[in-house]
């Protein structure tokens, strides 16, 4: 795991965590939002307009409505990031991270109208029968460029693990046994049948279940983030403060929380915020190719409203929680992750300005910071370390509190355990105590600051469930649209084997590893997509000036 992680850890750092992605990806949004004139600001009105049938034509090709499509792609974008996301992208970035992350919504808005219209305008009708859509088509029959749709279509099916599927189940089962001390190997299971159940039923299921399921969670969750929101009401206008506040200068040390730079909250919160809504990654166009629509441009309108939904709405609502509730800044008990673990030498306390300066440092990969990895032995009895001459960092922060197990169980250990380059060689011995924590843990600890006291986890719990749920649904679905694009439909239920099996395991396995696997997935998606639609850039903007005219002849008294 540890040598998968290294591989995945150098992936993110040349692609979704390099200084050049998140300029790339808002650099795309930005030039489309100024290059057609800011469609997510003069078309909001309209989109909502579109969303609710008010133009629908019954004859219309496609396999569902326009809001059955926006709900299906929105089950896919409103998941674990919303919940976990937010709460990893503070933890890393501190609370200017959330700025960024609604700078990557509000252009994100005019990248997927962008994306949605023109794979809308090139989907086809497979041999049985529905509609298939995507980047992968546009590419394919307007630019000509097989091999980048192959491509994409390979990067789909690869995100749909990434993004769809491996995160949303880690989230669930963390959350889950968190609350309700059920063990994540069998909410995996039960869930990864209920999964099977739900995708073998192809589009008009998916959609069927999805339209449901998302408007139930979006009320329950609001209700619980504004019951901690109004009881921490004093605290609102300093977490608006340090969202603005720390855009230009990064974010300080407070509490256990080390600081963050400028460079680490911009380029965590375009990241998460790019997970979040997906924007720009291709593929809600997927889900938005079936819906009744002869004009492509209709069905990108509705589009606009999902970075609107998922990432200005619901991500601030989760964001605001966090910061107002203050729980992202303390250290609560849990048991550690390897992944985040690393033991450096000298005693460092976090009291002292210098240990904090040079851990800051260390943290946030900035050069001349002077903290090295331990190398050497850590003497335990009964459980606890007691020599001295280094420093358990956890999370990001420095563990307090910290007992030695033998295989996680009740067993304390006793021992020498060595230590080489910061990492314990001893595989079965876990490390519990007291640090930072981050994900769904966090914000299931943040919704017990509220009116609800500690019922309030089980919304969290139960709006995880739901959101997480409905997006592994949707990925499914974006998953099996690619492998039909790949090798046909025949190769759908083989997909759909490994799709419900890669779900199960995901659910014990850890959780910062698969974080590091959705980060490249996303990347490895994004790219051919965002060189696809700028490729288009000129007739995406004849594609919208022909559908207000002919809009204006047949509604003439519309505006």
């Amino acid at each position: 795991m540890e040598f998968l992680q290294s591989i995945l850890t150098f992936l993110d750092g040349n692609l979704g965590g390099a200084v050049w992605f998140p300029y790339v990806l808002l650099g795309v949004g930005l030039f489309f939002t100024i290059y057609l004139k800011f469609p997510q600001v003069r078309y909001f009105k309209h989109a909502w307009k579109v969303v609710t049938g008010k133009y629908d034509k019954k004859d219309a090709a496609g396999d569902t409505t326009h809001f059955r499509a926006l709900a299906t792609a929105l089950s896919g974008t409103v998941g674990t990031g919303n919940i976990s996301g937010v709460a990893f992208a503070i933890f890393l970035g501190g609370p200017a991270a959330l700025f960024w992350m609604w700078a990557t919504a509000f252009l994100g808005m005019t990248t997927k109208f962008v994306e949605v219209t023109l794979s809308h305008k090139y989907r086809v009708k497979t041999e049985d029968g529905t509609m298939a859509g995507g980047p992968m088509y546009y590419m394919d029959r307007r630019l000509n460029m097989k091999w980048l749709a192959v491509a994409f279509a390979i990067a789909t099916v690869i995100s749909s693990f990434g993004t769809g599927n491996l995160p949303q189940s880690n989230g669930i089962a963390t959350s889950i046994e968190a609350t309700f001390g059920i063990e994540p190997w069998i909410v995996g299971s039960v869930l990864g049948i209920c999964l099977a159940l739900v995708i073998l039923g192809g589009i008009q299921r998916i959609a069927a279940v999805t339209s449901k399921i998302v408007p139930v969670m979006a009320v329950l969750y609001v209700i619980g983030a504004f019951a901690v929101i109004f009881a921490n009401i004093e605290n609102i206008g300093p977490a608006f403060a340090a969202i603005v506040g720390d855009i230009f200068t990064g974010s300080a040390a407070t509490g256990g929380f080390l600081g963050a730079t400028i460079a680490y909250a911009f380029n965590r919160g375009v990241n998460r915020g790019l997970f979040s809504n997906e924007a720009g990654q291709g593929s809600a166009p997927i889900a938005h190719a079936a819906a009744k629509a002869d004009e492509p441009v209709s069905e990108g309108m509705v589009s606009i409203l999902e970075p609107f939904i998922d990432t200005i709405l619901i991500c601030t609502l989760t964001g605001l929680v966090i910061l107002s509730s203050g729980v992202w800044q303390e250290k609560h008990q849990n048991v550690f992750e390897r992944t985040s673990l690393k033991i450096v030498e000298g005693n460092y306390n976090e009291t002292l300005e210098e240990d904090r300066h040079d851990l800051f440092k260390y943290l946030n990969q900035v050069s001349g910071h002077g903290v090295e990895h331990y190398n050497g032995n850590i003497e335990v009895v009964a459980g606890k370390a007691v020599n001295q001459g280094y420093t358990i960092i956890h999370a990001r922060s420095i563990a307090e509190d910290v007992v030695f197990t033998v295989g996680g169980d009740d067993d304390l250990y006793t021992g020498n355990l060595k230590v080489v380059d910061g990492d314990i060689l001893k595989d079965n011995i876990v490390l519990s105590g007291k640090s930072l924590i981050h994900s769904a843990a966090l914000t299931t600890k943040a919704f017990t600051r509220g009116y609800f006291g500690d019922y309030g986890q089980y919304i969290v719990s139960i709006g995880l469930l739901l959101f997480a749920f409905s997006t592994a649904i949707a990925w499914s679905y974006y998953g099996d649209r690619a492998m039909t694009y790949l090798l046909g439909p025949r190769s759908v239920m083989p997909y759909r084997v490994i799709y419900v099996a890669g779900f199960v395991w995901a659910s014990f396995s850890d959780t910062e590893l698969v974080w590091l696997m959705a980060s490249v997935a996303i990347v490895v998606m994004t790219l051919p997509n965002l060189f696809g639609i700028m490729m288009l850039r000129k007739e995406m903007k004849e594609t919208v000036d022909t559908y207000w005219e002919d809009f204006k002849k047949e509604f003439p008294n519309e505006k």
